[in-house]
């Protein structure tokens, strides 16, 4: 079955954006083979703000080769955005307003890839709290912000995980991978 997979980045206190809703802390270096996973997903979540951001975002003509092709292939998965304010479904994009629970159970069934739940911090809120997130890979960035928003934040209920894997970049970035701890039978 397909998996939902959450893979973001963090500073190392946690949070995902700035104080004003920057990322320009987020490293990319090749090592860390991103390529690779977008060879291994086929489908992006995303919250309405965090698509309006980045689901059809364009970059600067002088952008390099390996920037634009990393665009090129994000723009090629299709794409589901949560939001109240639906719109016309597109060929590769779909907008969802209710039953996010009932829609990813069906979702997961389909044949395909994995899923990457990009974000916003709403959305993965709401993942995490009706338990649909498969994987954890939280990659995190060597820089304290001090303030921005947080990745977990008004949840629930406690989550239990296992470390799945671990990795560490020459920049200094460590991404963590985990999968929530089956509770025993």
């Amino acid at each position: 079955m397909r998996k939902i997979i959450l893979n973001l980045a963090v500073s190392l206190d946690g949070f995902i954006e700035g104080l004003n809703g920057e990322t320009d802390w987020c490293i990319m270096d090749d090592d860390m083979e991103f390529e690779d996973f977008l060879s291994d997903i086929d489908t992006i979540l995303y919250g309405r703000v965090s698509y309006d951001a980045w689901g059809t975002f364009v970059p600067e003509q002088n952008a390099d080769f390996a920037e634009q092709q990393l665009w090129n292939a994000i723009h090629s998965k299709n794409k589901i955005v949560f939001s109240s304010q639906l719109r016309p479904h597109s060929e590769k994009t779909a907008f969802i307003g209710s039953d996010i629970a009932q829609q990813m159970k069906l979702l997961k069934q389909q044949q395909g890839k994995n899923i990457w739940l990009y974000g916003g911090a709403g959305l993965i809120r709401t993942f995490i709290n009706l338990n649909l997130i498969d994987v954890y890979r939280i990659s995190v960035h060597p820089v304290v912000l001090g303030k921005g928003k947080p990745l977990f934040e008004d949840l629930n209920r406690r989550i239990p995980l296992q470390l799945l894997n671990t990795r560490v970049f020459r920049s200094g970035v460590v991404e963590l991978e985990y999968s929530p701890k089956q509770k025993p039978s």
